[in-house]
């Protein structure tokens, strides 16, 4: 019988699989936002960078859905996503951190609010040396311990 995996509240980021026992992960996929992000940008900015993750880390992610009727879904993530936030300061340490440790990684600029097409995107980033990038997000996918070094000094996202 396959497991289905799910994160229940409380479990503090351990997922569990149907029959309760706890599931080990190797790796982690870590998402860090700026403090100072809106509510809906945060969403936005999530969306956007776990969805680079899952095309270049392809064992991230899991076997499509069906429901009792037959329809099928999408696949998703096999595993948690940790979702933090911090200071800019530390997600430009974060980010030299992801960097130094040639992890699979996204990032969201500042700029990217301003374009409204991928092409306007990958030129907003483009045109900024990675020293002086305004990053407002990143995700990483790693093992778990180098994961957690990169995050250091970051909180979970409340």
């Amino acid at each position: 019988m396959q497991r289905t995996y799910k994160t229940p509240a409380g479990t503090g980021g351990h997922a569990r699989s149907m029959d309760n026992e706890p599931i080990r992960f190797d790796t982690k996929i870590a998402v860090l936002l700026r403090a100072d992000l809106e509510p809906w940008q945060r969403l936005n900015v999530t969306s956007f960078l776990v969805s680079g993750l899952g095309t270049q880390v392809p064992e991230v992610i899991g076997d499509p859905y069906e429901d009792a009727d037959g329809v099928p879904y999408l696949p998703m993530f096999r595993q948690p996503v940790m979702v933090f936030e911090a200071t800019k300061e530390t997600l430009t340490t974060a980010h030299t951190r992801a960097l130094s440790r040639a992890l699979p990684r996204a990032i969201f600029t500042s700029d990217l609010f301003a374009t409204g097409n991928d092409r306007d995107n990958r030129a907003a980033v483009r045109a900024v040396p990675t020293a002086q990038l305004d990053l407002v997000g990143l995700a990483v996918h790693g093992p778990k311990n180098a994961v957690d070094k990169v995050v250091k000094g970051a909180r979970m996202h409340p």
